[in-house]
């Protein structure tokens, strides 16, 4: 459900984007270090998203190193890293643990049931150390899989429960600016959750899982392009009230960091919209699903 919250590349500059790949790195070295190749895997975009806006908001001061990595074996890597990447690395890895104890008590997937054991031990541990985090992830996972269950068509709940996950995480500690960091991960959760079911809806529909978009489709019928505008009205919803919430935060626009956030922000999310939507465009002589 994860890896919409990401960069526009060809609206950036060479260097911005050297500096995002430095972040997206050490993020990865960091679960590497930490929780080994099993935490690597779990590496996800969103959470350098996340390493980006907090490193900005309380100005942390970066280490800058070199590592080289099995997708770079030859030529050594810039990795930036700070307390913000260890604390993105323990919430990646949290997610991706509960997701998988999730899959498994609702699919029964093999695969998340190996997953989850692998991760087990390591998950406990973070969840000593982040117990707020860690409990609210379990409690909006049981309530979106419980709303599944029901087949809830109310977008704005099941949507707002994994919004509430999300506003969660961005709260690194209770200070000044925590309401508005809510706001920032609510909205965004929202939008991933929409845009999860949005991606995914012709693939559920074909496994007769559940998505929650299908009554929104199925109330459109035929009307393909009603449907996609209806999408997108409630994309841009979620976005717009993220974006607001955080022009309320003191980060400069002309930093490196600041232009990445506001790229991912006013342009990056929608890059990846434009690629879901791209597969979802009839061929000449082809109606879609």
């Amino acid at each position: 459900m994860f890896g919409y919250v990401t960069i526009n590349k060809p609206e950036i500059r060479f260097k911005d984007y050297d500096m995002y790949r430095s972040y997206y790195c050490g993020l990865c070295q960091t679960l590497k270090e930490k929780y080994g190749f099993s935490g690597q895997m779990t590496l996800t975009y969103d959470m350098t998203f996340a390493i980006l806006l907090l490193t900005s908001l309380y100005e942390c001061e970066s280490r800058i190193e070199q590592h080289r990595c099995k997708v770079h074996p030859v030529k050594k890597q810039t990795m930036r890293r700070n307390e913000m990447t260890e604390y993105a690395a323990d919430m990646n890895l949290l997610l991706a643990y509960y997701h998988l104890e999730d899959d498994w008590a609702d699919e029964k997937k093999a695969a998340a049931f190996f997953g989850k054991g692998v991760l087990k031990r390591k998950a406990c541990f973070i969840s000593e150390e982040y117990p707020r985090q860690s409990r609210i992830i379990q409690k909006t996972l049981r309530a979106i899989r419980k709303c599944e269950k029901e087949n809830c068509t109310d977008l704005d709940r099941i949507s707002g429960y994994f919004g509430r996950m999300m506003e969660e995480l961005f709260v690194y500690r209770k200070d000044v600016w925590e309401k508005t960091l809510r706001k920032i991960g609510f909205f965004l959760g929202k939008f991933i959750y929409l845009m999860d079911a949005y991606d995914d809806l012709k693939r559920d529909t074909r496994h007769g899982s559940f998505n929650a978009l299908a009554a929104t489709k199925q109330a459109f019928g035929s009307d393909s392009a009603g449907f996609e505008a209806r999408c997108h009205e409630l994309l841009t919803q979620q976005m717009a009230l993220c974006a607001q919430n955080f022009e309320l935060l003191p980060i400069l626009k002309d930093t490196p960091e600041g232009q990445l956030l506001h790229n991912t922000i006013y342009a990056g999310v929608w890059s990846k919209y434009a690629l879901v939507k791209a597969t979802r465009t009839p061929r000449k002589g082809k109606t879609n699903e």
